[in-house]
């Protein structure tokens, strides 16, 4: 895959964080999911796949950015790549690198979350319990 190589390890520190959330959670994950191509013709691979016990999928694309770069200019172009998905589609994001402008973008599409919301984002999706609701409080 073109610039792999060159990727910030930040962002496979992030995969694998998700992924470990993800684990902690009882959730099944599947790493580089290959799922048909894209318009140019590239292989689509989707960053990890979250499997519940219900057989409820979820796709995670993880962007972090730690500066200011080029990750923030192609979230755009990955949140419209989630639609072509056969399965529901999220966004991951971390990092001082995005601008509060986009940050609130990414927010305000509905198909991303900051990592330390992901969590609670997870146990609403796959219906799993809420925090505080092992104690029985609300």
């Amino acid at each position: 895959m073109p610039g792999k190589g060159t990727a910030p390890k930040s962002g496979q520190a992030l995969v694998d964080r998700v992924a470990a959330l993800a684990g902690s959670l009882n959730l099944m994950v599947s790493r580089e999911v290959r799922v048909g191509r894209r318009v140019w013709g590239a292989q689509r691979r989707i960053d990890l796949v979250l499997t519940g016990q219900n057989n409820r999928r979820l796709g995670l694309e993880c962007k972090a950015q730690s500066t200011a770069g080029t990750a923030e200019e192609k979230i755009p172009a990955t949140i419209q790549d989630i639609e072509a998905w056969p399965i529901p589609g999220l966004v991951v994001f971390e990092g001082e690198g995005f601008s509060p402008n986009m940050a609130s973008f990414l927010i305000s599409t509905g198909k991303a979350v900051e990592f330390s919301d992901l969590e609670n984002w997870l146990r609403l999706f796959f219906g799993l319990s809420l925090p505080e609701d092992v104690d029985g409080s609300t």
